[in-house]
């Protein structure tokens, strides 16, 4: 359960980049920090967010990320990686990926769409993080790459059978079902400005 102040886990082996990182969060979040993969999984059920280099020695973020969802560790994840992004991310299950250098205004708004994100269910997490992997790819692959990429193809086709549940569920909704279903998605803030 999110604590009042959300708790962001910072990972990386390299300890200036966590420093700098913590920076970027000490003010308005909760500060883990993590300078391997296993300290990172003794520490993940304590927060909310995880931001987790890709490529450690010994415990990779990819061995920690599979071993955070094999546990069932209800928290957010997003790769913070020099790594840049190929096919086998489809596989990964990460809520966003970013790839280094990464500024502190990137990092923060990341955060805040994945605390966001947490109030949402299953389904709407996934198609966020399939969204993100889809956009990662298309970032840095040329369109002959994906048009042959088996992986691409069936996120792709994940995304649409989950735009298609969620038109069928809206659809299926009498106006004030949906309106009351979707009045929390933008309560404009105590300034008036939108959330």
């Amino acid at each position: 359960m999110p604590s009042a102040q959300p708790t962001v886990l910072l990972v990386d082996d390299e300890k200036d980049v966590v420093d700098v990182y913590a920076l970027a969060f000490s003010e308005d979040y909760r500060v883990l920090k993590a300078y391997s993969g296993e300290e990172a999984l003794g520490k993940a059920s304590d927060a909310d967010v995880v931001l987790l280099d890709r490529r450690m020695p010994g415990l990779s973020g990819r061995e920690v990320l599979a071993e955070i969802r094999d546990r069932d560790i209800d928290v957010r994840v997003a790769m913070v990686t020099a790594v840049d992004p190929d096919f086998d991310i489809a596989e990964m299950g990460f809520d966003a990926y970013l790839t280094k250098p990464v500024g502190d205004e990137e990092l923060r708004e990341t955060v805040d769409e994945l605390l966001t994100l947490s109030e949402y269910d299953d389904q709407v997490r996934e198609r966020f993080a399939i969204a993100e992997k889809l956009g990662a790819l298309e970032a840095e692959k040329t369109r002959s790459e994906l048009a042959e990429s088996e992986e691409y193809r069936e996120l792709t086709e994940r995304a649409s059978e989950l735009d298609a549940r969620a038109s069928e569920t809206v659809s299926g909704m009498d106006r004030d079902t949906f309106e009351q279903a979707i009045s929390g998605l933008s309560e404009p803030n105590e300034d008036g400005t939108d959330g």
